[in-house]
């Protein structure tokens, strides 16, 4: 299974950045998509997970700015609009799809950067 993500970007806090994120390979289904993030210094954290259903989950840090969704019918492809960018979102944002209904099983992606200026 692999998982890329794409849209590392250096941006000044108040603006927007995109990433994407795809999931191949050899699996019988995904059950979900998700981003995590790493500061420096920090623990990785979550920050949103689309299910395969399509449900929503934000972490508190993010919601109201960020926009978790599919692409237009793939489901093998999700993207995080993240919008109103502020200096504590910069982090490694690491994309990662479940592959069990029980979502036990996870497949990672190598990150991609995100820096914000202030």
């Amino acid at each position: 299974v692999h998982v890329l993500e794409s849209g590392a970007g250096l941006v000044s806090a108040g603006e927007s950045l995109r990433l994407s994120c795809v999931v191949s390979g050899d699996f019988f289904r995904i059950s979900g998509i998700g981003w995590r993030r790493q500061a420096p210094g920090k623990q990785r954290e979550d920050v949103a997970f689309i299910s395969d259903g399509g449900l929503r989950d934000y972490a508190d840090a993010v919601k109201g700015r960020f926009t978790i969704s599919y692409g237009d019918n793939d489901r093998h492809a999700a993207f995080l609009q993240m919008d109103g960018l502020k200096p504590e979102d910069t982090a490694v944002y690491y994309c990662f799809a479940t592959l069990d209904p029980g979502r036990k099983q996870e497949a990672w992606g190598q990150g991609t950067q995100v820096t914000v200026s202030s």
